[in-house]
This record gives structure tokens, sequence and C-alpha cells, in this order.
């Protein structure tokens, strides 16, 4: 039978070889389509890892109007309160703040300085926005990468006094890590309530990068005017301290065996106020990203079933053809005493000696091209998403501030490989379908007897 089989395939090489580049061109794009679920759901892990565990604690600003700058003020014991139970692995908290350079000059453009009142150069002429974070690796423009360090270390919990510069900032005041500034509390800013006039000295502990993607009206807007600094830093420029303070937010990271959902339930029976408070998933502020994801995901699903199903199609149709002409081969092993079952076995094990080379080589071919066609369809779906957000943006006139970066963001790349194992999925999936194929195809022409193969031939 064996012997047989193989005879027939290399015979008959044209039809073999048309149904095993069949077989080829479907298992790669299988290959591919895995390699891609696989690459998506490694980087949604990473990229996920700090957002699908967390949620934030914001002001409800329909009964609470924060601060007259428009900022957040939630109360630092509410944060305390929160991050004292046991759901709660972490938490990170923000304070948003304005200072004054001292003896050093903040970055300006074409646009800021069209936009300027002669009032404004002179009271916010070295002005830089300040935001207090007790862990900026998990700060939300870091998260969403709108902002990326660069040169030296992330601010911690326990850092007193230190920075995050922007590095174009640093270079244009010649200035590098481990060197000191003085800020100075800007008497001028609407939320310095208390009229502080403090100046603290502080270490540039690391530099970060990243620019804005939309137009700025004020100089204060740009990336690089904008320091990222300690809680107490933060705080002192407003005569606060860290317990006096006001925050902007916080976000709060919850412990691994915990749901979710259950444990923001559960935050409602502590004695905090809630009128003023909202909490939101973290998840929820990235809608971009998840889009990103599950476009992705959907387009390798469909690619996957969409070959298996060509293929079951497509080899059927050539197996039909080839039973069709192989009547009187078949009705001569029928007379000869061989079973249906014997000679089906036959045709199974020529599909095995076309398939076994079909499948080698689109494991090969798939290493070649998966990375270029998943990323083609990851420029096209984070193409579709942008242009979606653009015309958004445009009919609302939002901005393009880095809390809208996280908003914007998308999956940027995927790091695509064809492992081993995939081979089993492939294999499996695709030899299902070539058996449907073939007992669809060979059925009707088994069912007849030896005669009705000879009448039909003829």
């Amino acid at each position: 039978m064996i012997k047989n089989a193989f005879a027939y395939v290399t015979r008959k090489s044209l039809k073999s070889l048309i149904i095993m580049l069949v077989i080829l061109s479907m298992s790669v794009l299988s290959f591919i389509s895995l390699s891609i679920k696989d690459a998506t759901d490694r980087a949604s892990k990473g990229t996920l890892a700090n957002i699908t565990n967390s949620f934030s604690m914001e002001i409800n600003r329909q009964v609470n109007p924060g601060t007259p700058r428009g900022g957040g003020n939630v109360k630092g014991e509410d944060i305390k309160k929160i991050s004292q139970t046991d759901s709660i692995d972490s938490y990170v908290k923000r304070i948003n703040s304005v200072a004054d350079l001292v003896d050093y000059d903040i970055i300006e453009t074409q646009e800021t300085l069209a936009n300027q009142s002669p009032e404004r150069a002179k009271n916010f002429k070295r002005t830089v926005m300040l935001t207090g974070v007790n862990d900026s690796s998990k700060e939300t423009k870091f998260v969403s990468e709108a902002y990326k360090l660069v040169e030296g270390k992330h601010l911690e919990n326990e850092d007193k006094n230190k920075i995050l510069m922007h590095k174009d900032l640093a270079k244009k005041n010649n200035l590098k890590v481990g060197d000191k500034i003085k800020l100075k509390s800007n008497l001028f800013d609407a939320d310095n309530e208390k009229g502080a006039d403090e100046t603290v000295e502080v270490e540039i502990k690391g530099l970060f990068d990243g620019h804005n993607s939309g137009g700025v009206s004020a100089a204060q807007e740009l990336y690089e005017n904008t320091l990222i600094t300690d809680i107490d830093t933060a705080a002192k420029v407003y005569g606060n301290t860290e317990d006096t303070a006001v925050y902007q937010d916080a976000t709060f990271f919850v412990k691994g065996d915990k749901n979710h959902d259950s444990v923001i339930k559960d935050l409602g029976k502590l004695d905090i106020n809630w009128r003023e408070y909202n909490l939101i998933k973290s998840s929820s502020n990235y809608p971009a990203l998840q889009q990103s994801i599950s476009g992705i995901y959907s387009i390798s699903n469909k690619l996957f079933v969409g070959s298996l199903i060509f293929a079951g199609v497509v080899v059927s149709l050539l197996l039909f053809l080839w039973m069709n002409a192989r009547k009187k081969e078949i009705a001569v092993l029928l007379s000869l005493g061989i079973s249906k079952l014997e000679i089906f076995g036959q045709f199974l094990i020529e599909m095995i000696f076309i398939s076994i080379p079909a499948f080698v080589g689109s494991y090969f071919l798939a290493q070649y091209t998966a990375s270029k066609l998943g990323n083609n369809i990851l420029n096209k779906v984070t193409g579709d998403i942008a242009k979606q957000i653009a015309r958004q943006s445009a009919s609302s006139q939002l901005g393009g501030g880095a809390e809208a970066e996280g908003f914007n963001k998308t999956l940027s790349s995927l790091d695509i490989n064809v492992v081993p194992k995939f081979i089993i999925y492939v294999v499996i999936f695709m030899s299902l379908v070539l058996l449907v194929s073939l007992i669809v195809s060979s059925l009707h022409t088994l069912r007849k007897n030896p005669k009705e193969l000879l009448i039909d031939n003829n």
C-alpha cells in the first residue's frame, strides 16, 4: 500500500505538486496567524501589565471643580485609607504644581511666543510644570510611553529633592544627571493659594524624552518644560507637606489574587466622601490600545480560520478531480479483491506523502514572511485607529497633551517569532481539514462497485 501510494505521488508529480503548494501556502498563513496572536499576547501582557490590574482615583468634576486652575484636589488622607486596605499591593499618587527655574531658561517655540501676552511673558518667563510622584516608573505618562527615561534612574518613594528633566531642557541649559538646580514658587500661579515663596534645591536624577504630538498655546504645555519631581518637592513650592498637599489623582495596583471589580466595590465601605471622587479602571484610559489589540486578534483569527477553510475547499475540489480521473484504477483494485478501506488507506498515505514536505517547508517559509506580514497588519490596524482618533479630535477640538497620549496609545510593534510548538497546532488542524476533504472527495467514488465505476469512466 505504501509502495503504491509513493509510486502514484511521484508518477503524478504535477498534480501532487499543485496540492502540495496549496497545503504549503495555507500552512504558512496558519503559522503566521498563530505567530501574530502569540506576539500580540506577549505585547499586550507587557504593555498592560500595570494597566489591567489597577484603577485610578480622580475627582468627580460634576460636584467637585478641583483647584482654582482646574487641577485635582484629592485628599492625601483618602489616598492613605485606600492604600492601607489588604487588597492594594502598591499605589502611585501625583501632585501637579508650578514653579520657576532659578537662573535657567525654559524652552520656547515660535508658536508659544506668538500666543504670549506681555503680562504672561513677565510672570511666567521661567515657569515649568511639576508632576510630583512617589514612583515615576508607574506614572501615567511613562506607562503610556509619552515620556521615556533615556538616562539616569526613575524616582522612588524614598527620594527627596530629586527630579527628572527633559533631555532637551537639560541640553539648552548645559545640565546633566547629578547637577543641582533651584526651583522657586511662582506667586502668580492661581493654585499657589497660600502665596508660598519657597525655594527648593533639587538634584537631576534622570533625563527623559518625548515630544508633543499636537499644537500647544503656552510654553508650559510643552513636554520639554515639565519636571517630574518627588512628592515633597512638588508639595513644598505651594507651602505644603506630603500630608497637607492635595493630589491630582492616585493609581492603585490590586494584588494578583484579588478580583478587580470586587475590590472597587468593597472600597465603597470606607469612610470617604465618595460623592467627590470617581474610581476608574485604568484600562478605560487606554481605549486605543485595547482597540488595536482586539483588531489584531480579530485579523489573525480570520487569517487562521480562513486558511483552513480555503485549504479545505481547494483541496476538496482538486481531490474530487483526482478521484474522478482514477475511477478505472479504483475499479481494477476493487476487482482484485482489495477492500475499499484499503484503497482509502492508500489515498490517505498519498496525502501524507504530499503533506509532509508542505508542512516542513511552510515552517521555514513562515520564518521569513511572518514578521513582515504581521507588522503590515499592525500598521494597518493602528493606522485606521489613528485616522479615527484624528477625526474625533478634529470634531471635538481635543488637544494633544501628555495625558492624551495615553488615551491615544496603540501597540507600536510586534516581536513575531514562529516557534516550533506551532507545528503541532498547524499539523493537527490542517490534517483534520485534509482528512475531511479526502473523505468528502472519495466517498462518492468508493460507494460504487467496479462495474459502475467503469461505466462512469466510459
